[in-house]
């Protein structure tokens, strides 16, 4: 299992302050709720900061172009993200707890979605966590990666102490990206989806870049394999409710921080 980085810090008085970093990856295809879920826990979680994989993606010109469909191709999991880029982030963010200010997030730009979840249940869960907080020694940092292709490159895989991934189903994904078809790239750019982008990029560089982590390359039903991504909690999305989902990840997150 991938430890808990421990990171240290003098304050004023030069005291030493232990911060335990726990890096959270929440993934799944575009439009299966990741991020939502994601701000739905920062929300909860005290002392919880969002790194959004979207925000590393390359910049827009020099995105390739599908052989075959001749559009723009941002999902193809070797071109999508500036895979460098992101491991040094993300190795960076679990040394020190912190975002580094230099960073600046696009996501503020896109459709934000209101996050359904009920009070009682982010009352639950903010008390769950401000109690295992109280109990703890050290600080506890808890970094939220989202993403579309999260769990595709090893090194991103490794730094990551928690795992989780929202499956949906085909016809629910395609649904909703087809309601959704402008996104804001890293460059504040606007972005439409081509005609057919769901059926002839996102669906099948979806499949290619998630086929290895689960048996028989099956994204849609196959189990997931531990021998590519550790521990992973694999929710099936539509068969629960937000504040179900939302519970399963607190209740996963908890039992990981006591045990540790």
């Amino acid at each position: 299992m991938n430890q808990l980085y421990i990171a240290k810090t003098m304050t004023s008085q030069q005291d030493e302050q232990v911060h335990k970093v726990i890096l959270v990856g929440v993934g799944g295809a575009s439009c299966s709720g990741k991020t939502t879920v994601a701000k739905l826990l920062r929300n909860i979680i005290p002392n919880s900061v969002i790194i959004h994989q979207d925000d590393f993606a390359p910049p827009y010109e020099t995105i390739p172009y599908h052989p075959v469909h001749k559009v723009q191709d941002w999902d193809s999991a070797p071109t999508a993200i500036d895979w460098p880029k992101l491991q040094e982030f993300v190795k960076q963010v679990k040394q020190t707890g912190e975002i580094p200010a230099e960073h600046k997030s696009a996501d503020h730009l896109n459709k934000q979605t209101e996050l359904p979840i009920t009070k009682e249940s982010e009352a639950h869960w903010k008390e769950v966590f401000s109690r295992l907080a109280e109990k703890s020694t050290d600080e506890v940092v808890w970094a939220l990666v989202d993403g579309f292709l999260l769990y595709w490159d090893p090194v991103v895989v490794e730094h990551l102490d928690l795992k989780v991934f929202l499956r949906t189903p085909h016809d629910v994904l395609k649904e909703r990206r087809e309601q959704r078809t402008t996104y804001i790239t890293t460059e504040a750019e606007t972005w439409t989806d081509a005609p057919n982008y769901w059926e002839n990029i996102v669906w099948p560089a979806y499949v290619d870049g998630h086929k290895g982590i689960f048996t028989n390359d099956d994204v849609e039903h196959g189990k997931p394999r531990e021998d590519m991504v550790p521990g992973l909690l694999l929710i099936e999305a539509q068969e629960h409710t937000m504040d179900d989902i939302v519970s399963m990840c607190c209740k996963h997150f908890v039992d990981y921080a006591e045990r540790s």
